[in-house]
């Protein structure tokens, strides 16, 4: 557990150097010190297990009009359109924007948290890992100005905006079996670290498959990482009772599974029905056309970047950091045509 008690003035004592050495050392500002001293400040800080009050550094220097946005995965379509609307609030109240890929590494997302600080950016909005609760928590009860987009971290109590996920999910059951499907498949990606659109979309899912009085099988729920979901797919379909219609639990998986269908000789929509949630730019003009669940992408963008700039601007923190969930969006096209003619596969 940290010292709490532990200050810069301590950390200087024991390293040798002062204050104001150890200041540079915070800030990435190793120019005019030697490698020895780096390291003998490095491994203080370490032992007195010291941590820095963001909030009582950014005091002392002016707003850098800078925000920090780290996304999960930057070539999810959900990323890239959220991002752009983050930057366009931004834009309008001359707001820079740094943006990083974590790639779901928490190392990886640490690194970057730390740097952004370094840098003293305003504030982030951070797809979370769901792997540094201590740095979330550090930052929230340092008051520092923080948004969580697109998932939830357990016992971290900041405003967050994101899909109503079980929600998605239900639409897509209930649509198919309006459609006449009742062996319905759900594949996304893995679900170990408890990444919240994920785990709630299977919930959903399963809620309404027993509410429609369909058997929930765990042989049609698929999740797993991007490289082996052809393998996962290999097994569904060679079941014995195979599944007439498949949910995509976001758009990579969706082109695991047209890859998987073309390698197979499989038809969507005639061998099996396919919602994705997710709206891709492809969905009106792939052949056939691709039912899809939308988010609202621009809208939560958005509202996250209003969130924030309001918590820098006003410099307190809300009272009661609240979820924000947004309303997903049917877009029926062909790859849920009424079940009918299917091929025997």
């Amino acid at each position: 557990m940290a010292n709490r008690g532990v200050t810069i003035a301590d950390v200087a004592n024991k390293a040798n150097v002062s204050k104001s050495t150890v200041s540079q050392y915070l800030n990435n500002r190793f120019e005019y010190m030697s490698e020895e001293t780096r390291i003998r400040i490095q491994n203080v800080i370490s032992e007195l297990d010291y941590q820095p009050n963001i909030v009582a550094r950014s005091l002392k220097m002016k707003s850098t009009s800078t925000i920090g946005v780290i996304v999960a995965n930057i070539l999810h379509a959900y990323s890239t359109q959220v991002i752009r609307a983050i930057e366009n609030v931004c834009n309008g109240n001359n707001i820079s924007t740094i943006i990083c890929n974590s790639d779901d590494n928490p190392k990886k997302e640490k690194e970057y948290i730390e740097t952004l600080l370094s840098k003293q950016v305003d504030g982030l909005i951070i797809l979370p890992t769901n792997g540094n609760y201590k740095l979330y928590q550090r930052l929230v009860k340092q008051e520092y100005p923080i948004v969580f987009l697109d998932r939830l971290v357990e016992g971290i109590s900041t405003d967050v905006v994101l899909l109503d996920n079980e929600k998605a999910s239900t639409i897509a059951v209930e649509h198919f079996v309006e459609q006449g499907y009742k062996d319905i498949a759900i594949v996304t990606t893995s679900i170990i670290d408890n990444i919240t659109p994920r785990i709630e979309r299977i919930n959903g899912y399963k809620n309404a498959l027993k509410k429609n009085d369909l058997i929930v099988n765990p042989d049609y729920i698929v999740a797993m990482e991007l490289d082996s979901l052809d393998r996962g797919l290999d097994k569904v379909f060679s079941l014995d009772k195979k599944p007439d219609a498949i949910i995509s639990g976001n758009d990579l998986t969706l082109m695991e599974i047209l890859k998987y269908a073309s390698k197979q000789d499989l038809k969507v929509g005639e061998d099996f029905g396919l919602i994705t949630i997710d709206e891709v730019s492809f969905s009106s003009f792939h052949s056939p056309t691709l039912t899809t669940i939308a988010q609202p992408t621009l809208e939560m963008g958005t509202e996250a970047a209003e969130i924030l700039l309001s918590k820098i601007i006003n410099k307190k923190p809300e009272k009661s950091p609240k979820l924000h969930r947004h309303e997903p969006l049917l877009i029926i096209r062909e790859s849920t045509k009424e079940k009918k003619h299917f091929r025997d596969i």
